[in-house]
């Protein structure tokens, strides 16, 4: 049995646990967040489970196998540089850290230690996804001509994460919380980002972060990629990662809604019946067990940071 403490109990935190919860070869152990009252009430209600509020102390505990880290940004570097000293293995959410140095001291870091490290990118562990790099690599849409991220918000912060810091510039924004995971899938599936031009409109509060992006880059081979997103408008919430090609159009829609045609027809739902995605707990699960596993490192979680920091200036 593989024992998890989680560190950080927002919304965020409390999304992967029914996933431990549900999982036969793992247990939630500890639990830690800053607001005590949080951190009593999870853990009452998984039963059986230390609460604490400093981080320090559920490292501390020998019975912890691995650490889930779901603090805001600005907390992963310390948080983690004494997870890998306590010699834990590390679950990290997104972004890796807040800014290029810390991601790069937390990736040599971890690769040093020898220890699992690995990022939640769901993406890849979602049927849609999954469907999508498979068809990209079956050629679906031929040669490709552009790719395009657009992220459109009615209000952001949105209704269900109103927090103190994901609204703000430091460490908050759409580009970052919502644009990482396309971009990890777009180095994934199509290779490293060159020549980076970005334009981002802000609000007069310094303190507040983006409204709206206008980026393009290029893949290596030239091909243009173009990154739009735009809060406090008209209409619903819309997130499209999408592929152009020579033969056809692919499209990722709100996480979760794939759409496909060939040239000169139109884009009809795809049917994700056939698509066999990995799990996240599965593949963290195999790797702590010295197994080969489905993972997305620090490195990876790196290359994206280098990304983010480009388009974000």
């Amino acid at each position: 049995m593989i024992h998890i403490g989680i560190i950080g109990l927002g919304a965020i935190g409390q999304r992967l646990i029914n996933q431990f919860k549900q999982h036969d070869a793992v247990t939630i152990t500890a639990v830690c967040d800053r607001t005590e009252a949080l951190a009593k009430e999870t853990a009452d209600n998984l039963g059986d489970v230390q609460a604490y509020t400093d981080y320090k102390q559920l490292l501390s505990n020998d019975e912890v196998d691995v650490v889930y880290v779901a603090v805001p940004p600005k907390f992963h570097h310390a948080i983690v540089m004494d997870a890998i000293q306590s010699k834990k293995h590390v679950l990290c959410e997104k972004p890796l850290a807040n800014s290029l140095e810390e991601a790069r001291e937390m990736a040599d870091a971890a690769k040093e230690a020898g220890i699992v490290h690995a990022m939640n990118f769901p993406l890849n562990y979602g049927q849609a996804a999954t469907k999508f790099a498979e068809l990209i690599n079956e050629n679906y849409v031929g040669k490709l001509r552009r790719l395009q991220l657009s992220m459109h918000f009615p209000e952001w912060p949105r209704a269900w994460q109103k927090n103190d810091w994901v609204g703000g510039r430091e460490q908050g924004g759409f580009v970052l919380e919502v644009g990482v995971h396309f971009i990890q899938q777009t180095l994934k599936l199509f290779g490293e980002l060159h020549n980076i031009q970005t334009r981002l409109e802000f609000p007069e509060d310094p303190t507040l972060c983006e409204t709206g992006i206008i980026a393009t880059a290029e893949l290596a081979d030239g091909t243009p990629v173009l990154i739009e997103g735009i809060s406090g408008q008209a209409g619903k919430e819309h997130i499209g990662f999408t592929a152009y090609g020579s033969e056809g159009v692919l499209t990722l829609e709100n996480w979760g809604e794939l759409r496909g045609g060939k040239t000169g027809d139109i884009l009809e739902p795809i049917s994700l019946e056939t698509a066999t995605n990995p799990r996240l707990i599965d593949e963290l699960v195999k790797a702590v067990n010295g197994q080969e596993a489905d993972l997305y490192d620090f490195e990876v979680g790196y290359q994206a940071q280098k990304v983010l920091e480009a388009l974000r200036k």
